[in-house]
């Protein structure tokens, strides 16, 4: 059954294949050459827009989405999700990224049940931008002209070229390790997002995993909204935090994220942000601190595996193997694939959800004539 409402369509896309690389409108080029593809899909008022991708090291989310267009796009014309929205996709915005964190992903084939990432060929492997060159930190502003990368640009004028603001953005993003899904959320609407969190959360629980919780004070715009919740970072949060260090270089790195560079286009949508971790650190999260003492104890033990595995020439084969049979034995829980696929699309369509309770709120009611 392919499902008529949001929620019910998640068996459904999950068994779709990816949409072919060389598909969709190009927007334009990497800064290597490599074509930005989009797909705009629907005809309706609620204006959707969902990204993948912006980091490359975070793969679920551009795998949900390459599967997601595949799904609309085998729709009739008149299907509800097809005339009540109109879908604006990126599945991925890094194309560059995704080829640099290629050796690890592996390829985007069907996925079964059982489909995880390995934690050591990701240790080994992985490869993420620093701020400068972080694309969900690297949006034009309004007006702005200062250079920013051509997948941003390109993106952000695709936005632009709307005839009306968006209702709902959503940005997906994973997080290498956590103690579970994690979710964060638009300040201006942490008063109109409880059908969101009652969702996430019920999904979250149902595929019996316990809900990432952490508090950071405010640290770059993470302010603990409850477990499993907090509000989306910004770039002005960012810069302010890195200043405190006295590191203005990395400060002026950050421009708009993707979520506050929709917004600046007007209306008031809607952001969300996914955080599904590759892999489940255990006991993280029982103490959200600051600081959570086991989270930082997990935090040095990565970094001394990833130490050892990058300096593969100086460990004999033997050894690499004692580091790799550590990690695997390490207690970290890889996180199945299309468990992280089904809370992202959660989180999606319990949004669109929420959005749409809200125009129908906020739609005046008609007077009762007198009889």
């Amino acid at each position: 059954m392919r499902g008529d409402t949001l929620n019910e369509c998640a068996d459904a896309i999950l068994s779709e294949s990816p949409v072919s690389p060389e598909a969709g409108d190009c927007l334009g080029t990497s800064r290597e050459g490599r074509p930005i593809r989009a797909f705009r899909l629907g005809s309706g008022p609620v204006r959707v827009s969902l990204v993948g991708g912006c980091h490359a090291d975070e793969p679920v989310g551009p795998r949900l989405l390459a599967r997601l267009v595949t799904f609309l796009g085998s729709l009739e014309a008149d299907h509800t999700l097809l005339r009540d929205y109109q879908w604006w996709i990126v599945p991925h915005i890094n194309p560059d990224g995704r080829e640099r964190n290629r050796g690890w992903q592996g390829e985007d084939g069907l996925v079964s049940p059982s489909d995880v990432y390995d934690p050591v060929r990701y240790l080994s492997g992985a490869v993420r931008e620093l701020p400068g060159d972080d694309l969900e930190f690297g949006f034009p502003s309004v007006g702005e002209e200062l250079e920013v990368r051509p997948e941003a640009r390109a993106v952000y004028e695709w936005w632009r070229s709307g005839e009306a603001p968006f209702h709902l953005h959503a940005t997906l993003h994973g997080i290498a390790f956590a103690g579970g899904p994690w979710f964060l959320l638009e300040p201006a609407w942490l008063d109109r997002v409880e059908h969101v969190k009652r969702c996430c959360s019920a999904e979250t629980h149902r595929l019996g995993y316990v809900l990432h919780d952490v508090d950071r004070g405010g640290e770059k715009g993470f302010h603990r909204i409850e477990r499993g919740f907090c509000t989306r970072p910004n770039s002005v949060a960012m810069r302010d935090y890195f200043l405190a260090l006295n590191d203005r270089s990395t400060a002026s790195r950050f421009r708009p994220s993707s979520m506050e560079a929709i917004r600046s286009l007007g209306g008031d949508p809607l952001t969300v942000v996914s955080e599904m971790p590759l892999f489940i650190t255990p006991g993280v999260g029982e103490d959200p601190g600051p600081p959570d003492r086991t989270a930082e104890r997990w935090k040095e033990r990565r970094a001394r595996w990833q130490m050892a595995l990058a300096d593969a020439r100086a460990l004999s084969p033997e050894e690499r193997e004692r580091t790799s049979a550590e990690i695997r034995a390490s207690g970290l829980t890889p996180m199945p694939i299309p468990d992280q696929m089904r809370l992202q699309w959660r989180l999606v369509s319990s949004a669109v959800e929420q959005v749409v309770l809200e125009i129908k709120r906020a739609r005046p009611r008609p007077r009762r004539e007198r009889s």
